[in-house]
């Protein structure tokens, strides 16, 4: 007698144990539940891109800083003390930068 309480108890709970376990990946499954996942990834995915550019910035601005310390361009240069071919090579860079600031601040504007 005691046998069969036993194996009726063990089965109930095992019943129970399985029907939660089933419904609780039910509920993960469910579409909602999908795209709520699927939306906090996507918000995890952006941050982390953000702090990558961030530093991919950083790292760029001191490398910048290290080359222009280390080839002496951060003393401010009077055009007067240039020959002519320097003073067109670095009006010409200059605005060529210009060209790549301005198509970067604009490239995607159209969509």
């Amino acid at each position: 007698m005691f046998r069969r309480i036993f194996w009726f108890t063990a089965g109930a709970a095992t019943g129970v144990w399985a029907t939660t376990k089933v419904n609780r990946k039910l509920k993960q499954l469910a579409p909602e539940s999908l795209a709520a996942q699927a939306a906090d990834k996507a918000v995890e995915t952006g941050h982390r891109l953000k702090d990558f550019a961030l530093d991919v910035r950083a790292g760029m601005l001191q490398r910048e800083a290290e080359l222009g310390e280390a080839l002496g361009l951060e003393a401010p240069v009077e055009p007067a003390e240039l020959p002519s071919q320097h003073r067109r090579a670095i009006a010409q860079r200059v605005t060529y930068l210009q060209q790549i600031n301005y198509t970067n601040n604009h490239r995607n504007e159209d969509h």
